[in-house]
């Protein structure tokens, strides 16, 4: 199904880069919102997962200093190549900041499956949205992974036992990275 139909005719293959990352910020997302979130000094992409046209899902761990792969980055600013994302204007805002793209000139290159999901009846959730398609538990939205962003994704309260850290970066808990 990679030809789609198009004002009567069949137009060629579309390639799609289908995108999740993984961020930091000590802007609390929930209670400024994304846009204020993005724009913390302190905000970064710490892992960036990509699949080009259903292929094994790759990711790439910034924090540990690995590189998004040149093809990659060079599809990410491809205007004819569609971007897919599970809330697409998270994934399209933050990496406009990260990278240094203006916001309005790759819009259009964005497609969101959590709106689709929505459109055929969904939720808005990915793990209740995983659950009624019935994927599969290794499929679904994993459990661990809330726990996870808690940790390594969001401040952390200064204590004697951290040593006083705001944050828990993957050295101090490699066990969980």
């Amino acid at each position: 199904c990679h030809q789609k139909y198009n004002r009567g005719r069949l137009s060629k293959k579309v390639d799609v880069l289908s995108i999740d990352i993984e961020t930091f910020s000590s802007v609390d997302i929930k209670k400024a919102g994304m846009y204020k979130y993005a724009q913390s000094p302190d905000f970064e992409v710490l892992l960036f997962a990509y699949s080009l046209n259903g292929a094994d899902v790759q990711v790439v761990d910034l924090k540990r200093g690995e590189d998004i792969p040149q093809p990659i980055m060079r599809a990410l600013v491809d205007e004819t190549i569609i971007k897919k994302a599970y809330n697409a204007a998270f994934e399209w805002y933050c990496l406009s900041k990260a990278f240094n793209i203006r916001p309005s000139a790759w819009l259009s290159q964005w497609r969101c499956t959590m709106v689709h999901g929505l459109y055929c009846g969904y939720t808005a959730g990915l793990a209740a949205t995983g659950e009624a398609l019935g994927l599969s538990k290794d499929k679904q939205k994993l459990s661990t992974g809330k726990a996870l962003i808690k940790t390594f994704c969001t401040p952390t309260k200064a204590s004697r036992a951290n040593g006083q850290r705001t944050r828990t970066l993957p050295h101090h808990e490699p066990e969980k990275r």
